[in-house]
C-alpha cells in the first residue's frame, strides 16, 4: 500500500502548510486511534514528546486531542530527545509514542515520528495503514490548550539515568568536550550527562528560543563546532541534530567524522572484544564500501539496508545484529535502545577512546574510504529507473566493470523530486568518468529541472 504523507522518517513539512497544521494533526491522532483499535488496543497511554520548535506544543496537543477522542490517554512529555520517547514507552507501558519534530530541518518546518510499544519505529505497512484511517473531512480544531504540555521531568530523569550506564561514573574527568546541541531537544540532557561523567564543557547551541533550532548550528552546520574544538583544545566535539537521534563528531585537530567512520571504529572495537553480535554490522546502501573492507578484514561482515535508520533497525533484528547505522550519523545500538541515539553514540566512541588510549584522530583511520562522488539531479517526473533503457544499461555496464572494487547507486529521493547518483571506485578518475556517464544517460531520458 502506497503512503502519501509519510516519508523516509515520519511526516515532515512547513508548519502551517497543507499537512503540518493542527487540523491535520488532530485527524492524524484520530487515525492512529482507529488503527490501534483495529489491532486490538482499546485504550492506553500514548506518549507525546517534542523538540524545541515554537509550533511543537500546539501540534502535540492537537494530535493528543485526536487520540483522546478515540479513548486513549495522551501523556505529554514536553521537550525531550526523540530517543527518550522510544525508551519511555517501555517504562510507561504505553501503546504508542510519537515525537513532534522535523529533526535537522529549519524551525519553520515540523513533523512527527512514531514508535511502537517496544520502542521501534513503525514499519512502512503500519504507516500506510494509519493513512487509510485518516478522516475524509478535516476535523475542526478549537483553541489549543497548552497547560499540560510542559516538561515531564520523570521522563528526562529516566532517560539520563539510562544513558549514564554507557560509561562508568567520572570516567570523563579531565576531558574537555565541545558540545553543540543545535538549540534543540538535547540542550538540557546532553550537557547534564557529560558533566555528570566528569567532563568540562564548551557549549554552543544551548539557548533554544523556539525559533533558532538548527540555525547555523548542529549536525547540519558543524563548522562552528570545529572552530570551537580547535580554539578550546577540546578532546572531542559533539554535534546533535534538532531532536537528538543523530550525531556528528569532531576529532581533536578539528576534523569531522561521518557516521561511516564512527560505525567502523565501533564495530572493530566490538569485534576485538567479542561483543559484536553475530559479528555483523548493518549499514545502508549509502555507506562507503571501505566500511565493508575494514570490517571484513577484522573477521566481521557487513549487510546493507535501504536508507533510513528504521530500515537499519529492521534489518538488525532480522540478522540478529546489535550495531548499525547510517553515514548521516544515525547510530543504533540495541544494547542501549531500539532506535538511533546521538548521545549514546558519542559516549560509545568515548568508551573506545578510553579503552584504547588513542585519540579520535587516530581511531578514525580504521576506515580507508573508497573515492566517492554524489550528484542530485532535479527531475520533473520520477519515471521508474528500470524503464529508462539507456540509464539502466549504463548502470549495468558500470557494475560489471567495477565488480567488487566499486559500486553504483541510482535512486530517487524519498522526499524531493530528485534523482540521486552515487559512484565509488578505486580512483578519483574512475569515479569522475563513471559519474559523467550516468549524468549523460539521465539527462537524455529525464526532464531535468
Amino acid at each position: 500500500m502506497k503512503r502519501h504523507y509519510f516519508g523516509t522518517d515520519g511526516i515532515r513539512g512547513p508548519y502551517g502548510g497543507p499537512v503540518v497544521n493542527e487540523a491535520f494533526f488532530r485527524g492524524l491522532g484520530e487515525a492512529v486511534g482507529r488503527w490501534l483499535k483495529a489491532r486490538g488496543a482499546a485504550s492506553g497511554p500514548i506518549l507525546v514528546g517534542r523538540d524545541t520548535r515554537a509550533s511543537g506544543a500546539s501540534l502535540g496537543r492537537a494530535f493528543g486531542d485526536g487520540v483522546a477522542s478515540l479513548g486513549f490517554d495522551p501523556v505529554y512529555m514536553g521537550v525531550v530527545p526523540t530517543p527518550a520517547v522510544s525508551q519511555g514507552l517501555r517504562n510507561a507501558g504505553a501503546v504508542l509514542g510519537c515525537s513532534v519534530t522535523a529533526s535537522h530541518n529549519p524551525s519553520t518546518d515540523n513533523g512527527i515520528k512514531f514508535f511502537a510499544a517496544d520502542g521501534a519505529k513503525l514499519t512502512d505497512a503500519d504507516e500506510a495503514a494509519i493513512e487509510a484511517h485518516l478522516p475524509k473531512v478535516t476535523p475542526a480544531v478549537g483553541t489549543v490548550e497548552l497547560s499540560s504540555c510542559g516538561p515531564n521531568d520523570s521522563f528526562i530523569e529516566s532517560y539520563i539515568e539510562r544513558v549514564m550506564t554507557v560509561l562508568p561514573m567520572d570516567s570523563l574527568a579531565g576531558w574537555k568536550v565541545a558540545l553543540d546541541t543545535a538549540n534543540g531537544a538535547t540542550a538540557l540532557t546532553s550537557p547534564a550527562v557529560f558533566r555528570a561523567l566528569g567532563a568540562s564543557l564548551e557549549c554552543i547551541g544551548d539557548r533554544p528560543d523556539g525559533h533558532n533550532i538548527n540555525s547555523g548550528l548542529g549536525s547540519e552546520h558543524p563548522g562552528a563546532l570545529c572552530s570551537l574544538v580547535r580554539a578550546s583544545g577540546s578532546r572531542v566535539g559533539v554535534a546533535h541534530d534538532g531532536d537528538g537521534d543523530r550525531v556528528v563528531l569532531c576529532e581533536e585537530t578539528g576534523g569531522l567524522l561521518d557516521g561511516d567512520e564512527v560505525l567502523t571504529l565501533l564495530a572493530l572495537e566490538a569485534l576485538r572484544r567479542g561483543t559484536l553480535r553475530n559479528k555483523t554490522l548493518v549499514v545502508t546502501v549509502q555507506s562507503n564500501l571501505g566500511v565493508d573492507r575494514a570490517v571484513e578484514a577484522a573477521g566481521g561482515r557487513v549487510v546493507r539496508s535501504c536508507i533510513g535508520d528504521r530500515h537499519v533497525a529492521e534489518l538488525m533484528r532480522r540478522e540478529g545484529a546489535s550495531l548499525g547505522g547510517e553515514s548521516s550519523g544515525h547510530i543504533v545500538n540495541f544494547d542501549f535502545g531500539a532506535t538511533g541515539d546521538g548521545l549514546v553514540a558519542a559516549l560509545m566512541v568515548a568508551s573506545v577512546m578510553l579503552g584504547t588510549g588513542k585519540p579520535l584522530s587516530v581511531l578514525r583511520t580504521a576506515l580507508q574510504k573508497f573515492p566517492q562522488a554524489t550528484r542530485a539531479l532535479g527531475v520533473r517526473e520520477k519515471i521508474p529507473i528500470e524503464s529508462l533503457k539507456v540509464l539502466s544499461g549504463v548502470i549495468n555496464s558500470l557494475e560489471k566493470e567495477l565488480g567488487s572494487s566499486g559500486r553504483v547507486l541510482v535512486r530517487y529521493s524519498g522526499t524531493e523530486s530528485k534523482l540521486r547518483l552515487l559512484v565509488e571506485a578505486p580512483s578519483a578518475e574512475a569515479v569522475d568518468l563513471a559519474m559523467a556517464r550516468l549524468v549523460a544517460a539521465a539527462s537524455g531520458e529525464l526532464a531535468l529541472t
